[in-house]
């Protein structure tokens, strides 16, 4: 029984089988030319090769999210006129940034003078240089407090206060101001508390919310920073009590070992960068001023010398 069940089930899919074959196999006739394959002769396959990226990285001053937009259309403009493929990269802190760069994990860093200087004690170097908003190569910190409250009116009436800053790396939104407070006698030790902007990026705008929300008494940003988070508070809350002297602006410097060509052919792509006349000048200007920038120049290590003496006037290494 169930062999004449199998037999009736299964006996046509075999035919049908059987007949597909034989269609194949009636194609293979003695009127077809045979083809003959050497197989002496083979073409060697090579996987092909990706080009490695030449990694950017803008110290995490800003979100990253900030950071992005205001490189994006400058990383653009850099590996067209370059051919280069660089990438932007984003460090959690100052501190990884650093290491980063020592490591030859960073390629072209765009920071601080501050990190700058520490930067080439690992042999990076200084190629360029930009100019502020203002136009010109350096810039400031400031000390900001509540415009209400009523106990901050002076840096002197700092002492005593509760403190936020950026980082301890921070420059304009540290260094500068912390070099202030020594000039008008005022020391870490003068201050109720001394903290640091917590977690990855976005540290100057953690400095300007702590300070308005009024979790903090008076805090330290760079010149520039409460332009870019407008949007985030009510500025008229906020008073500038002081600004520091000037200093050398934000570097950017090659790793040490990294290609000169490729660090010359950057830079004169940044130099190339004009807003006087033109439509090409028109373009220019839309990437300088997305990157909050009014210009890019030369520079070499020499330029940030005045930092150095800052940071031996502070105890810094």
């Amino acid at each position: 029984m169930r062999d004449r069940l199998f037999a009736s089930v299964f006996r046509p899919v075999l035919l049908a089988v059987v007949a597909a074959m034989m269609a194949l196999l009636g194609g293979c006739g003695d009127d077809e030319p045979v083809i003959r394959v050497d197989l002496n002769r083979r073409d060697k396959l090579v996987a092909p090769q990706k080009q490695e990226a030449i990694t950017y990285a803008y110290l995490p001053q800003y979100s990253h999210t900030v950071s992005f937009q205001r490189h994006r259309a400058l990383l653009q403009y850099l590996r067209e006129t370059t051919g280069l493929p660089l990438r932007q990269i984003f460090p959690d802190t100052f501190d990884e940034h650093i290491k980063m760069v020592e490591r030859g994990e960073i390629d072209i860093s765009y920071s601080n003078p501050f990190v700058y200087i520490k930067l080439a004690k690992a042999g990076a170097t200084a190629f360029a240089r930009i100019l502020e908003p203002s136009g010109k190569p350096d810039f400031q910190g400031q000390i900001i407090c509540r415009k209400d409250n009523p106990t901050i009116k002076s840096i002197e009436e700092c002492r005593g206060k509760r403190w936020i800053a950026v980082d301890p790396r921070s420059a304009g939104g540290y260094l500068f101001p912390l070099g202030l407070f020594y000039d008008h006698g005022i020391y870490l030790k003068d201050f109720e508390e001394v903290e640091f902007a917590p977690g990855p990026g976005g540290k100057q705008e953690k400095v300007v919310l702590g300070v308005h929300a009024g979790a903090y008494d008076v805090g330290t940003i760079r010149k520039g920073t409460l332009d870019v988070v407008a949007e985030k508070v009510h500025l008229d809350d906020i008073r500038v009590l002081a600004e520091t002297r000037s200093y050398p602006g934000w570097v950017y410097a090659a790793r040490k070992g990294l290609d000169p060509a490729v660090v010359e052919a950057i830079a004169q792509a940044m130099f190339a960068l004009n807003r006087e006349g033109g439509q090409a000048c028109i373009h220019a200007s839309q990437i300088l001023d997305s990157a909050g920038i009014r210009g890019i120049i030369p520079a070499v290590d020499a330029d940030y010398d005045p930092v150095r003496e800052l940071a031996n006037k502070l105890g810094l290494d």
